[in-house]
Order: structure tokens, then C-alpha cells, then sequence
């Protein structure tokens, strides 16, 4: 039996980048699936997703009432993956930041790994457009986030991450309490003490194409206090 593979992208106002995103990522993957998670978007980015899903049936579309967070927005995704019958499940940014030409090299370390972490600091792996002050704050949360949490992996708060079905129903999505930036090193510190496999393979992570970055400080700062609940919390 064909394994099936689905892309969960979490919107909000990505009117520019959504229709040529999806269009790209089945260039890549003609076969994979797209589900679009949208939190009430003010911009139209909710009725272009129902334009493309109306002629395209590998398209779906969650629309949640407001801005309910990164974190919800997966978990709803995983849930709707773990029902549909998926096999592996990707993260991916809803603005171009995350290239969906690198979806094939996730398939490819998935044969052998439970989960894949798109790192942007392995040899191979990067960042563009951004700023010594954003590139300090993401290498020093990985490095913080890896010795508190005692993990070997480069990249812990990337999001672009593809996860084996078996991986999501290992982990009682119910508990997990994290957003933003936690948020990724919680699902990665739950696969990890579950003792599955996890790979790290290099991309080039590329500032948003338009619109409006969803980073700010205070994720960042959440995302310091809420590494020591993941620690302190049984899991």
C-alpha cells in the first residue's frame, strides 16, 4: 500500500503566499495532501483556501474563530491526521520561509527516523535575512533549550519537521501545553524520551516572502520559562 503524506500549514493573513505556496508544494509532491488551518484570517486567506479546496481535492481546510495559536493549530492537525489515516505528517510556515523543495529529502530520512527536523545549524543548513540580534535569539534558544533538556539535536525550535504516524500516536496530544517556539522543542522532547529515532537534516530557512512576521519577544520569552515545564512536567 502507497504511503500517504500530509502538509499541515497554520494561516493567519497569508493572502500573498498561500495560493503559490500550496501550488509549490504540489509541484514538489503531486500526491501529498495539504490541510490548511486558518485562525480566522482578516484578509481573504480563508476564502482563497475554500476557492482552491472547491477544485482540488487534496486540499482541506480547518477555519477556527479566531487567533487560537501555533501549538492548537498543530495538535487539531495531527488529530486530523491520525484520523484520516496518514503516514507522515509535516509542519511547514504558511509565508515561504520553509522551501517546500526539501519535502522529498524529509520523505527519504522518514524511512529510517521517526521524526525529521529541517535544521538550519548542521553543516548544510542556514538562515537568510535576518538580523545578528534574530539569529543570536534562535541559536541561543537551541543551545539553552539542548542543555536543560539534555538533547543532542542542533535545531530545537525550526518548525519544519516531518513525523511518522506511529511518532504523533505515540504522544498524548491532549498534554501537550506549549505555543510558539516551546511549543516545537515540546513535541521534540516527547518523541525523544519516547526513545524513537530522530534525524536532522539541513535546510536553508529564508525570512517571510510578504506580509507580516508572527515572531516577536514575547514567544521568545515564553519560550525561556515554558523549557523548565517541559523539564519539571512528567512526561
Amino acid at each position: 500500500m502507497n504511503s500517504k503524506s500530509l502538509v499541515i500549514i497554520p494561516t493567519y493573513n497569508e493572502i500573498e503566499n498561500i495560493e503559490p505556496l500550496i501550488h509549490k508544494v504540489h509541484g514538489v509532491l503531486p500526491e501529498t495532501s495539504i490541510l490548511v488551518i486558518d485562525d480566522n484570517s482578516q484578509d481573504g486567506t480563508t476564502e482563497m483556501v475554500e476557492k482552491i479546496k472547491s477544485s482540488d481535492s487534496r486540499v482541506d481546510l480547518i477555519r477556527r474563530p479566531g487567533k487560537l495559536g501555533l501549538g492548537t493549530a498543530y495538535i487539531a492537525g495531527f488529530k486530523y491526521a491520525i484520523e484520516k489515516g496518514y503516514d507522515f505528517i509535516f509542519e511547514m510556515d504558511g509565508d515561504f520561509s520553509h522551501d517546500p523543495a526539501y519535502l522529498p529529502a524529509f520523505l527519504t530520512a522518514a524511512k529510517e527516523a521517526d521524526l525529521v527536523i529541517g535544521s538550519r545549524y548542521i553543516p548544510g543548513g542556514g538562515v537568510v535575512n535576518w538580523s545578528f540580534f534574530r539569529k543570536l535569539i534562535s541559536i541561543g534558544g537551541s543551545i539553552y533549550s539542548r542543555l536543560i533538556l539534555a538533547m543532542p539535536y542542533k535545531d530545537l525550535t525550526g518548525g519544519f519537521k516531518c513525523f511518522r504516524r506511529e511518532a504523533l500516536m505515540a504522544i498524548p496530544l491532549d498534554d501537550v501545553f506549549s505555543e510558539g517556539y516551546s511549543f516545537q522543542i515540546e513535541m521534540t522532547y516527547r518523541v525523544h524520551k519516547k526513545g524513537m529515532r530522530i534525524r536532522e537534516i539541513p535546510i536553508i530557512f529564508k525570512e517571510r516572502v510578504g506580509g507580516k512576521s508572527k515572531m516577536s519577544k514575547k514567544i521568545f520569552i515564553e519560550a525561556i520559562f515554558r523549557v523548565w515545564q517541559i523539564k519539571l512536567t512528567s512526561l
